[in-house]
């Protein structure tokens, strides 16, 4: 990753103005992808999303290659978003001849402008980590920052469709992450530990 593209201060990774920013210096054909990409997490997806015409939602989908990895593997019914309109506009000009039924919105993952019950997946990959980069004890967040990752898990669990899946993945420890999934009327948490020299965590909250 190019130090052009790295803020100033970590707490910058959690502001529009700064992923704006980034994403107009960045090449559009990223050659890096947070936390994991889809060859290591393949099998793991297959086994969850068993479905390959699941309505997936795609959570601050950025500039990652994860959704297009998914499509080439058979998902063909993926609805991306994220809340800069430089990104969006990016990957509707990369994918909108390879892969033009894939949908791409500009909007915040806070706020979803889509119907209840509308998705059998939504995915999360460090999205929400990018809102916990706040200066700070990392035991005691702030309240605005503890509002936002709620906000975000509610409105997952409004679009999913009753047994549907949220799958987040993350390098977020369970005793940081479990707050804003647990504990929800009418879902479950199971989380998975992968990885092998850097662990990383799969938390997957299903709607009853």
């Amino acid at each position: 990753m190019s130090k052009a593209v790295l803020p100033d201060k970590n707490e910058e990774y959690g502001t529009k103005a700064y992923w704006d920013a980034r994403y107009s210096k960045e090449a559009e054909e990223p050659n890096f992808d947070w936390c994991q990409n889809y060859a290591n997490v393949a099998e793991t997806f297959r086994e969850l999303i068993p479905d390959k015409a699941a309505r997936i939602l795609m959570l601050g989908c950025g500039n990652s290659k994860l959704s297009e990895d998914m499509w080439d593997d058979g998902y063909h019914n993926i609805v991306n978003v994220d809340y800069s309109p430089v990104v969006i506009e990016q990957m509707c000009r990369r994918h909108g001849v390879v892969r033009p039924q894939m949908e791409w919105h500009e909007m915040d993952i806070r706020e979803l402008r889509f119907d209840d019950a509308s998705f059998d997946v939504a995915i999360d990959k460090a999205t929400m980590d990018a809102m916990l980069t706040y200066k700070g004890d990392p035991w005691n967040p702030p309240k605005s920052v503890v509002n936002d990752c709620m906000r975000e898990v509610d409105e997952v669990v409004r679009v999913l469709r009753p047994g549907g899946i949220f799958i987040y993945l993350t390098f977020g420890q369970p005793h940081f992450r479990r707050r804003y999934l647990a504990q929800r009327p009418g879902t479950t948490l199971d989380v998975r530990e992968l990885g092998d020299t850097w662990n990383y965590y799969l938390y997957m909250l299903r709607k009853q």
